[in-house]
């Protein structure tokens, strides 16, 4: 029997301006996925670019990777869009976001919770009418002193974080690969260790 689908999608803002800031860490996860599995997105109807493939070890898992192509706060309607397109059910949908709460570097999974004032899980927890898919949180840090977090979130990464970058990206993805290859459980007990 064919290994069933998943849909995996990275949170963020479009366009050349938000590229290298902190709230587009969902989008760089699901870039660098593309990017091992050598293909390229290409426009859905649904307000996102998908790729589809197979992700991890061979045979490989069957995947869509998507990113909406509108803002973060809008994020929830394409997401639903993906998940009925691709008949694929909520507890096989998976949102990689960014994370004030996690201190730089950190990667956590799980599933269900709140949005934690962030507006891209915010909605999509309300377009899919459910809190229950899986998340794979990118910690971004707290911001510094009394800086507004919306202002934080939008900003680049520092030059010593930029160096990290890379790392903490290639570890994300890996945790994407283990939820879908091993399961929630398999995945946390290897990513909830930070990195030394």
């Amino acid at each position: 029997m064919a290994a069933p689908r998943w849909l995996v999608v990275g949170l963020g803002n479009p366009g050349p301006e938000y590229a290298a800031t902190r709230h587009n860490a969902g989008f760089g996860v699901v870039d660098l996925l593309a990017e091992r599995l050598g293909g390229r997105f290409r426009a859905h109807r649904g307000r996102a670019a998908v790729l589809e493939g197979r992700v991890g070890p061979l045979p490989g898992v069957p995947v869509v990777l998507a990113k909406p192509t509108c803002f973060m706060n809008l994020s929830g309607g394409p997401v639903a869009a993906l998940r009925d397109y691709f008949r694929v059910p909520t507890e096989r949908l998976v949102v990689v976001h960014d994370d004030l709460d996690l201190p730089f570097a950190a990667v956590r999974l799980k599933r269900g919770g709140g949005a934690g004032g962030h507006n891209g899980l915010r909605s999509v927890t309300q377009s899919l009418g459910t809190p229950d898919y899986l998340r794979v949180r990118v910690g971004i840090g707290r911001p510094p002193g009394r800086q507004d977090p919306a202002d934080f979130v939008l900003r680049p990464f520092t030059a010593a974080e930029r160096r990290d970058v890379p790392l903490l990206l290639d570890r994300a993805a890996d945790a994407v690969e283990a939820l879908l290859g091993q399961g929630l459980e398999a995945a946390q007990n290897t990513f909830h260790t930070d990195p030394g």
